[in-house]
């Protein structure tokens, strides 16, 4: 019996033999998991030996093995994958993206880095979170992403320049913008519009979000060290899309919505009420003993009908936005390209404003041989924003006229024309936006070449070289029959600004693996940097006819005047990365710059950092250990500096532009500091980064100690100097702060997840020392808002202090010092003081939320910020309670909150009939609390199933819905205007951000 088993198996043995050795047809189709696509090229072998093949164009492929064979699929940039053949004839697969992805690799400019091996502070934001949101640039998009990072605009008005800080302000006089750097080279991003009346438009606008990777926000010293002077105040790195190896995919995305202002603002009085509070004033003032003597004594004026409502004439209900996109990407092994063409408009929310522009890129990569590399970068737009007004209290200005437009105005005629006999200074909108020009354009060019050879696969030499380019174009146009243009019978202003900005960068890296312990990286770079500015203008008045706007029909030239200045940057850098296991690592980066920016004696400084980081995670007692995944703990210091002060400041000076009987004249106007250097700042950071249950909670905490020394300050000199003031490196401040950022996947299945993030930071900043005067005493910088002191923070809040309506007889009271009770009724006799904080936030942050179920999915962020101070500055004429506001201009329904008898509580004085504005003159009464929380963004979207879209032989088609700024809280009532103001902390009469509600489809096939 046991022979005959033993045979029986013998025979199955055999068998299988058998049916293993005998090959078969195995075939299939490999795809990508980021868009399941087929991909061409993917190499399919059969293990341990040649026997393979290649998937074709569609990503099929056809290969014999038997049921032994392990095949080994494999494409560059993907994750192997060994399947064993068995019984299958059929066999599919899905390659994904190698580990070291996007969302494990941080770019740094100069450098790319896997997360483990960060030493530094910095946050990534990838293409998902940027793609259609019909905003006008990438730096809107970033609020409440990014712990640290302030964001406040300038205006609502499409195209305008946003104020960015991070890790609060770090300079009294020079800049605090960060540095943009595109596809690892620095760029130009300063305003593009000449006028300082009408809105502003930044550089950014010419780049379309649709075309952007990612971009990463580098904050401390041994992430910002690289970029030495320039990264004083943070480096934002914007890295374009790229071409990918495979199959040729084409992407399509629309988007169509509505905006409106985000808020509204303060109401305005209607004409009744202005009529009442006329005839009040008029008795208060003793000009009349009561109501119906003050009627009989000036008779309103008003025919009881009409009851203009400015704020909604010149509002753009429901502006379009429209924003179309569509790209192609592919390649292979050897060659890949990215492709794509733009458009975006979006009206303002106002008549006769609107932004537009046509965008497209080309990126291409070429192996030319096994060890050169060829890439190349072409971003090109033309964008065109028909501005207005702002910045100021303009009476021609479309915003302004909500608030000095009288409502007994009538907007138009009885016949249907606009009327253009409005009482007052003030002067119709709704002609001078129809007849009047105030439009800005750019075209912009950046591109962006390089060459990279290989000599082994540690030693590598790379050449870049970047081309800025842009055109800026300002047109301004006064008609000659009615508005500011009358007086001159017309009047033209034109500007034309060309700026090439090129940098050449030339690197050598290496890798040194010494054995499987150790790893040293090392990269030296030279850069150089040149910057090339020409602005011709010129103004003429008297035009010849209407409709024809250009200055050739000017018969009287007002004016002419060219400007051309040019600055450059030297550098020599040297990055050294140094890791032990993966578990020890350290950073040392140094740069050596020079700037044209400085006297030849101050002209070159060092600037330099130092990291460490522990993986905790990777030791031996945490390496078995199923809660922590991932624990690090990181700290740098480095010196850093700040370049950005205007050119030629160190030089004596003389101006030509003085008039001496009609000749022209010379004259000395700088007396100049050859030892003026760059402003520096010390910054130690320290953090913990950490994610515990399969990855599913992460997050890290961060502590900054940022000290800023040499801070530029203007110091009085003596007359005998024939100047009054000297620019000097002598003051010192500090920023201080916590940072915390939390995600949590809080439920991860195949089809359902739900997933949320938190970040918080905070930021203290005090001056600690500045220049002295003969006297030994601070020279404080004052103006009639702010003061710049030591102990306080930079620009703190310092005005009288109000002090409320006196109940007896409703007059304005202010304290008379700081530190004492006493009060007074006359506004000089109250000295300034300060009154508590400043612009700057002290905590900002973010939330944010992913949902999906099914195909089905939502995304919301929310962005919040406190612990500052925003001023009303045109409260003193809106606010006025005398003649200003019912008689000439309008004045806020506030008012109609005045005291009114003895024992009224309320904080509105009485009303007058005079023009003294010093009841709403500044002072604390208009300094409120800015802190605010918003709902920046919010998505809701379906994407439609691969089995339906497949068979009409697209790959993904996905549909939703976007709000951005739905929502918005505001802390302190007396707060109406729009809380997101410029980084100064004003409230001016700008446009405010737009909610908008738009509808969008991408559809990749």
């Amino acid at each position: 019996m046991k022979k005959m088993i033993g045979l029986f198996v013998f025979l199955i043995c055999i068998g299988i033999q058998i049916v293993n050795a005998q090959s078969k047809q195995i075939t299939g189709t490999v795809t990508s998991a980021e868009d399941g696509i087929g991909m061409p090229g993917v190499s399919v072998v059969v293990k341990g030996t040649t026997v393979g093949a290649s998937t074709d164009i569609d990503g099929k492929y056809t290969l014999q093995a038997k049921a032994s064979d392990v095949l080994i699929f494999s494409f560059v940039g993907m994750i192997p994958q060994e399947i064993k053949v068995g019984n299958q004839t059929t066999i599919n697969v899905v390659l994904k993206t190698e580990s070291i992805g996007v969302d494990e690799v941080v770019v740094l400019g100069y450098t790319v880095k896997h997360k483990n091996e960060m030493t530094g502070s910095s946050v990534q934001v990838n293409a998902e979170k940027l793609e259609n949101t019909p905003v006008v640039s990438v730096d809107q998009m970033l609020q409440g992403r990014v712990a640290g990072l302030s964001i406040s605009g300038t205006s609502g008005t499409p195209g305008a320049v946003q104020n960015i800080r991070i890790r609060g302000v770090n300079s009294i006089t020079a800049g605090n913008e960060p540095l943009y750097v595109v596809d690892g080279v620095p760029i130009v991003n300063s305003n593009v519009a000449v006028s300082t009346s009408g809105s502003t438009l930044s550089p950014l606008a010419a780049l379309d979000p649709n075309n952007i990777s990612s971009v990463t926000v580098l904050k401390d010293a041994s992430a910002v060290a690289a970029y030495g002077a320039r990264g004083a105040n943070g480096v934002i790195i914007v890295t374009t899309k790229a071409g990918k190896a495979g199959k040729t995919v084409f992407d399509f995305s629309a988007v169509y919505g509505f905006a409106n202002d985000a808020v509204d603002g303060r109401d305005v009085l209607t004409a009744a009420q202005r009529d009442e509070l006329r005839y009040e004033a008029i008795v208060n003032s003793g000009i009349a003993k009561d109501i119906a003597d003050a009627k009989k004594k000036l008779p309103s004026g008003w025919d009881g009908k009409t009851d203009a409502n400015w704020g909604e004439v010149i509002k753009n209900k429901d502006a379009k936005q429209q924003q179309y996109s569509f790209s192609a990407r592919g390649g292979n092994a050897k060659s890949a390209f990215y492709a794509s063409l733009g458009y975006f408009k979006s009206e303002a929310t106002v008549i006769g404003a609107d932004f537009r522009r046509t965008s497209g890129s080309f990126s291409y990569r070429r192996d030319l041989t096994d060890k050169l590399k060829f890439t190349t970068k072409t971003n090109a737009s033309n964008s065109i924003q028909r501005g207005l007004l702002e910045q100021s209290a303009y009476f021609s200005g479309q915003r302004t006229a909500k608030y000095f437009s009288s409502p007994d105005n009538k907007p138009y005629n009885d016949d249907g024309t606009i009327n253009t006999n409005l009482s007052g200074n003030v002067k119709n909108p709704l002609y001078i936006a129809k007849h009047n020009v105030e439009r800005n354009s750019l075209t912009r060019i950046l591109n962006n070449s390089s060459i990279l050879y290989r000599f082994t696969d540690k030693l590598k030499f790379e050449s870049k070289l970047a081309l800025d380019y842009y055109i800026s174009d300002y047109k301004q146009y006064q008609n000659r029959n009615y508005g500011d243009g009358k007086e001159t019978n017309g009047s033209g202003y034109n500007s034309s600004t060309q700026n090439f900005n090129y940098v050449f960068q030339n690197s050598v890296s290496y890798r040194w693996e010494i054995d499987e312990d150790h790893r040293l990286d090392a990269k030296v770079l030279m850069e150089y940097q040149q910057n090339n500015s020409k602005q011709l203008t010129a103004a003429g008045n008297q035009f010849a006819t209407d409709g024809i706007t250009n200055l050739i029909i000017a018969g009287k030239p007002t004016g002419a005047n060219f400007l051309e200045n040019d600055w450059k940057n030297v550098s020599y850098l040297g990055l050294f990365n140094y890791s032990f296991r993966n578990k020890y690592l350290l950073d040392a980066t140094i740069r050596r710059e020079g700037s044209s920016r400085f006297g030849s004696g101050e002209r070159f400084g060092t600037f330099w950092s130092v990291g460490g980081a522990w993986n905790i995670h990777m030791e031996d007692f945490l390496m078995d250990n199923e809660i922590i995944n991932s624990l690090k703990l990181r700290a740098s210091y480095g010196k850093t500096g700040n370049s950005s002060i205007d050119i030629n400041s160190y030089q004596p000076l003389l101006s030509y532009d003085a008039n001496y009987e009609g000749l022209g004249a010379a004259y000395p106007s700088q007396y100049g500091n050859r030892a003026l250097t760059w402003e520096k700042a010390d910054v130690f950071d320290m953090g913990i980064d950490f994610s515990i249950l399969n990855n599913r909670i992460s997050g890290e905490i961060s502590y900054f100690h940022k000290k800023t020394y040499d801070l530029l300050q203007e110091v009085p000199l003596s007359r005998t100097s024939g100047h009054n003031i000297q620019a000097r490196n002598l003051g010192e401040m500090k920023n201080t702060g916590f940072e915390f950022m939390l995600n949590a996947d809080i439920i991860k299945s195949k089809d359902l997840n739900w997933s949320v993030g938190f970040n918080l930071a905070t930021v203290k900043n005090e001056v600690t020392k500045l220049a002295k005067d003969l006297n030994n005493q601070d020279i404080e910088i004052t103006n009639s808002r702010k003061r710049v002191a030591v102990g306080e923070p930079v620009y703190a809040w310092y005005m009288r202090k109000w002090a409320g309506v006196n109940p007896d007889n409703g007059l304005a009271q202010w304290y008379v010092k700081e530190g004492s009770d006493e009060i007074t009724t006359n506004y000089n006799a109250a000295q300034r003081q300060f009154v508590g904080g400043s612009a700057l936030p002290k905590f900002t942050g973010g939330i944010n939320t992913h949902f999906d179920f099914k195909g089905f999915f939502l995304d919301a962020d929310i962005y919040f910020a406190g612990g500052h101070k925003v001023f009303e500055e045109w409260a003193r004429y809106l606010h006025q309670g005398g003649i200003y506001n019912f008689a000439v201009f309008n004045g806020v329904s506030e008012l109609m909150n005045r005291w009114q008898k003895p024992g009224d509580r309320t904080d509105v004085p009485k009303v007058l009939w005079d023009t003294d504005r010093r009841r709403a003159e500044v002072s604390s009464r208009f300094l409120y609390d800015g802190d605010y929380a918003r709902l920046k963004n919010l998505t809701i979207g379906y994407t439609i199933p691969n089995s339906l879209t497949r068979q009409i032989g697209l790959s993904n088609v996905k549909v939703f819905f976007k709000g951005v700024n739905l929502l918005t809280w505001v802390k302190d009532d007396k707060l109406e205007h729009d809380p997101e103001v410029q980084a100064s902390g004003y409230l001016e009469l700008n446009t405010p951000p737009v909610k908008s509600y738009s509808f969008g489809i991408n559809v990749k096939f």
